[in-house]
């Protein structure tokens, strides 16, 4: 056989999909694994997208995105704060390429990268393949918030980027004040950037959430990755965006352009118009079902870290004496319910349940938990 990249070889399968397979192997499984909105894409997205295929916009986008995306996207985060100029935003396919292009385009091999932990796995696969190190920071043991001195014992001359993704994924934890400040007093007069994935910043609970790219002193530090996937329910639209300082975009234009070429043209037409809509009424329906997963879990005996955004609560299960792995399994082939495993996410003895399905189902997969659990008892 022909050798590989070397940095793929330690790549694996992202657990979610696994588990979310295994269960669809397994006959009625109530499925709380994925977290993808189960309503539908609004209807005047749709439409716009229809409209621009009629039309015929079906070429090459420029690189960068359409100057009328890039437009519309620059004056939504200047409204929440962030002065942002269209020449500041590149338009990628989701924020995982928003991501990537990040990471991929400031790593340099034998860098590292520290991430809060748990968090999403996507950020340590993209650190491997640019050939850098993640360095976990783990909040389990601190209600998970950052500690100022744990960071800053992380931080060596080799830290290149932290990543900040607040409502986190897979807490639902929204980072304190203190807790971001305690990273823009490690970063400042350090060659260190923020990236900032606010993937979930719409879908909070507790109204606006701090965040580090609205901080004007840190404008040259961040890189702001975002997503028109969960407020808007386009997950299959993979549609999202980049903000960064001008020496950045430079670089991270002729990366993304060499990935991608450009996002779909008619595709960025819905997006347009996804600017429009207002999320709070799938807000207010995630709230619902966090207080009533939140109420069935306590009634359980199981304790989280409370959810203060996203659709996923974390709770901990580590008196059950087995991994979280073979828990979750477990729970699939007895229990007839699929969740995460904590290990996924860098924490072990936790599993991560999604709460962006249908009341019923949920209804349902926290009854079969709780039967399932009296069983373990």
């Amino acid at each position: 056989m022909i050798p590989l990249n070397r940095n793929l070889a330690s790549l694996q399968r992202s657990a979610i999909r696994v588990y979310t397979n295994l269960a669809r192997e397994t006959p009625d499984c109530a499925m709380l694994t994925i977290g993808e909105p189960d309503f539908d894409t609004p209807q005047a997205i749709k439409a716009a997208a229809a409209a621009a295929l009629t039309r015929g916009q079906t070429h090459y986008a420029p690189n960068q995105g359409t100057e009328k995306l890039r437009r519309a996207i620059a004056d939504y985060e200047t409204r929440r704060g962030r002065a942002t100029a269209p020449e500041n935003v590149l338009v990628t396919i989701g924020a995982c390429q928003a991501l990537f292009t990040a990471l991929l385009g400031i790593l340099n091999p034998g860098e590292e990268v520290i991430v809060p932990t748990p968090g999403f796995g996507l950020y340590e696969t993209i650190a491997t393949i640019a050939g850098a190190k993640t360095v976990r920071l783990d909040v389990t043991k601190t209600g998970f918030q950052i500690d100022e001195k744990a960071l800053l014992a992380a931080v060596t001359p080799r830290t290149k980027a932290i990543v900040i993704n607040s409502p986190c994924n897979p807490t639902g934890v929204v980072f304190s004040r203190e807790s971001l400040a305690a990273v823009k007093r490690a970063v400042m007069g350090r060659p260190i950037f923020v990236i900032c994935d606010n993937v979930y910043q719409q879908l909070s609970y507790c109204g606006t959430c701090p965040d580090l790219s609205l901080d004007g002193e840190l404008r040259d530090q961040v890189i702001l990755c975002q997503s028109f996937s969960k407020p808007y329910a386009m997950t299959g639209w993979r549609v999202g965006y980049l903000i960064c300082p001008d020496y950045v975009m430079e670089r991270l234009l002729l990366l993304s352009a060499a990935e991608i070429t450009a996002v779909p043209t008619f595709l960025q037409e819905a997006a347009v118009e996804a600017l429009k809509e207002d999320p709070e009424p799938m807000r207010r329906v995630y709230e619902s079902r966090r207080d009533f997963v939140c109420r069935r879990l306590k009634e359980m005996g199981l304790s989280f870290p409370e959810p203060r955004g996203a659709f996923y609560v974390f709770p901990g299960i580590e008196q059950y004496g087995m991994t979280s792995a073979d828990f979750c399994t477990r729970m699939i082939r007895e229990g007839k319910v699929a969740a995460v495993p904590g290990s996924c996410f860098g924490a072990e003895g936790y599993l991560r349940l999604s709460y962006c399905v249908s009341d019923e189902t949920l209804k349902t997969a926290l009854d079969r938990m709780e039967t399932f659990l009296k069983t373990l008892s």
